[in-house]
């Protein structure tokens, strides 16, 4: 077992693994850039780092950086959780050859599948459906020749990253070029190079994924599927586990391929293979996530597991505890991921200081959220600030306590897209269960309901009263020596100022 972790992240998903860490009995450390020296990850791990400027390339990608802090700080394992490095095979190698753990698949697992085609041709090996398209396009005469085979609509995609970067829907040909450079253009910038390749663009289709955990042993678990119909640009915006579509026969046929799909390329830690399923329940895969995702909660509500601490203990070397005989789906969740983004503005992100935040509790609610009074929302990273998820025994429930969360949760300060999750959750074709990827261009209405202006009244009106009623004291650290969180000063010697967290009691997590 390891004895300590450095987070490379931020934000919500870093004090998720924070909190397992402290289950587990290890020792977590956290990194922060200039402007997150406050942030609720930084105050709660058992050592924090300065690793630069706000900028994502100056602090949580640059790696050098990262690996010197990981070796000061005494680290035997790095975890990435998402985004940023998680899916960086070149940063997973240059952990193994520092002599850490990286908690992830292996570099030549994430090269596989970081590159679209080739994680395609690797799942048509396997003997899996997979949406029919092309290999990387090279020409625009060889693109217009592909792109007739296939047939409008079409896909232009790029073949690394994710998130809906570089990608560009087509409905004729004369569209087609300009597509291309545009979309080579967005992935060269954001994921460093503007390789592109097509596929057949399906209507309507859902989006249904497979959660899977692979341990070092053989031992492969599929964890059940997740509906992520609801989405825009091709960004994931509520997801429910498990499905209204999926029988049980489908789930089986489901986890058969993926487990399959896992077993044949020797794949091992957290997995996700994404699929299309059409109006006719033919199954496609898409694409797979070669890291712990977003919308990992809803699954841990609904199976009673812990995916960031299996994850761990699986990099470790241990055994899964569980096989495919102990998974047992339980009642329903639907998780909501709140932005600071405005959803009657086109979701312009809203930047600013979030001067009082009050978050929804009760039965059955799970917030995983980095906020706090006093935030600074950023332009420098994604406008994700919480996670809002809700269990019920079955899906009626788990939407009746969603919408009561959504209405307790108050944020002061920034705009959000509260007012959008409302609108779903009411929203007859949802309540019907007739979902797929085109639901929100069908059906989201882009202008405030009516009494929206006079919550935001009410909200500010809060945070005013908050603001008279806890005004900040001054701190005075117990030592003379530290910052009100407990870091201490830099010592003259040392490279990177690290922190004493707060005395706990560790207990190891049974097995």
């Amino acid at each position: 077992m390891f004895k300590k972790i450095l987070i490379a992240n931020r934000g919500e998903i870093a004090f998720r693994i924070v909190r397992a860490c402290r289950e587990l009995g290890i020792a977590s450390v956290a990194i922060y850039s200039d402007i997150d020296r406050n942030a609720l990850h930084v105050r709660h791990a058992d050592q924090a780092y300065p690793v630069g400027a706000a900028p994502a390339a100056e602090s949580y990608l640059f790696v050098p950086r990262i690996l010197e802090v990981a070796k000061a700080a005494g680290a035997d394992a790095i975890h990435p959780g998402y985004g940023f490095l998680a899916e960086n095979a070149e940063f997973a190698q240059a952990c193994i050859e520092e002599g850490l753990t990286f908690i992830g698949p292996s570099p030549d697992a994430i090269r596989a599948f970081g590159d679209k085609v080739s994680a395609r041709r690797l799942m048509r090996e396997a003997g899996l459906p997979v949406v029919p398209g092309s290999e990387e396009i090279t020409t625009a005469s060889g693109a217009f020749s592909l792109a007739t085979r296939i047939g409008y609509p079409i896909l232009v995609k790029a073949s690394a990253g994710g998130g809906g970067k570089g990608m560009r829907t087509v409905y004729r040909a004369e569209e087609l070029p300009t597509a291309i450079d545009s979309a080579r253009q967005e992935a060269a910038s954001a994921f460093g190079h503007g390789a592109l390749y097509l596929e057949k663009f399906l209507e309507p289709v859902r989006h249904i994924e497979m959660q899977i955990i692979a341990d070092h042993h053989g031992n492969v678990v599929a964890l059940g599927e997740r509906e992520c119909s609801i989405q825009r640009r091709h960004q994931k915006m509520v997801e429910e586990a498990p499905s209204t579509i999926v029988t049980p026969g489908l789930r089986r046929r489901l986890n058969k391929l993926a487990i399959r799909a896992v077993k044949k390329i020797g794949y091992t830690s957290l997995g996700t293979l994404e699929f299309l399923l059409d109006a006719k329940g033919k199954i496609n895969f898409l694409e797979m996530n070669t890291r712990l995702q977003v919308e990992h909660p809803i699954t841990e509500l609904v199976t009673g597991m812990d995916l960031v601490a299996d994850q761990i203990l699986v990099a470790s070397g241990e055994k899964l505890p569980y096989r495919q005989r102990d998974v047992k789906i339980k009642g329903w969740a639907i998780e909501c991921r709140i932005s600071a983004e405005d959803p009657f503005n086109n979701f312009l992100p809203s930047v600013g200081t979030v001067s009082f935040v009050s978050v929804p509790g009760g039965p059955g609610v799970r917030m995983d959220s980095a906020l706090y009074d006093g935030m600074e929302i950023s332009i420098y990273y994604d406008p994700l600030i919480a996670k809002l998820c809700t269990w019920g025994r079955d899906r009626s429930e788990a939407i009746t306590r969603m919408r009561r969360a959504l209405r307790e949760f108050k944020i002061a300060g920034v705009h959000t897209t509260i007012p959008f999750h409302l609108q779903i959750l009411d929203d007859p074709h949802f309540l019907a269960r007739r979902l797929d990827t085109a639901f929100v261009e069908k059906h989201f209405q882009p202008e405030p309901a009516g009494g929206l202006e006079e919550e935001r009244i009410a909200i500010l009106g809060a945070a005013l009263l908050a603001y008279q009623t806890r005004r900040p004291q001054a701190v005075t650290p117990v030592d003379g020596q530290g910052d009100r969180w407990g870091r201490q000063a830099r010592p003259a010697a040392q490279s990177f100022p690290g922190r004493t967290g707060f005395g706990r009691n560790r207990g190891r997590r049974s097995t």
